[in-house]
């Protein structure tokens, strides 16, 4: 049987709440992927070239912040849905953390991030060197933190996998 795993890394909570929402139409597993040191609204003030954030996406690009935690059973699923808000029109670094962590062969990741505007932007290009070569992708998909659980069905019965 086929088991399913919404992982998320939410800076300001909605990203959280579209993973929360996905996990009960997928029926699925959730993990949240938390920062060892969590980042405050300085951190994140994507204005300010010297914020955390700035610095990580900007300068930093190879820069992987420390997870705490870990899915203990990381074997145990086939399907990932990986959430995270857009950052500079791709994931956050942290999310590159979180795939470098495990082996991921033979799996399905499916991105979806939050954004109010932004695209997904390169973001499967970005994440697929953290990887194996035989982990799958799906296109992914950007959503407002207002989607409902009716739309995220829609989208995923909607996706090739």
């Amino acid at each position: 049987m086929s088991k399913t795993l919404v992982a998320f890394f939410s800076a300001s909570g909605s990203t959280k709440g579209v993973a929360e929402k996905l996990a009960i139409v997928v029926d699925g597993d959730l993990y949240e992927i938390e920062p060892e040191e969590p980042y405050t609204a300085e951190d994140l003030d994507w204005t300010n070239p010297k914020s955390r954030s700035s610095i990580e996406m900007k300068e930093n690009r190879s820069f992987r912040p420390p997870i705490k935690g870990k899915v203990d059973n990381i074997n145990d699923y086939d399907t990932i849905y990986l959430g995270f808000p857009i950052w500079w029109y791709v994931a956050p670094t942290i999310v590159n953390t979180f795939l470098e962590s495990y082996d991921f062969s033979g799996k399905t990741i499916i991105p979806f991030a939050t954004s109010g505007s932004s695209g997904m932007g390169n973001t499967i290009y970005e994440l697929k060197p953290s990887c194996s070569d035989d982990v799958t992708f799906i296109e992914g998909e950007r959503f407002p933190a207002s989607v409902s659980e009716n739309e995220l069905k829609s989208w995923v019965d909607n996706l090739n996998i």
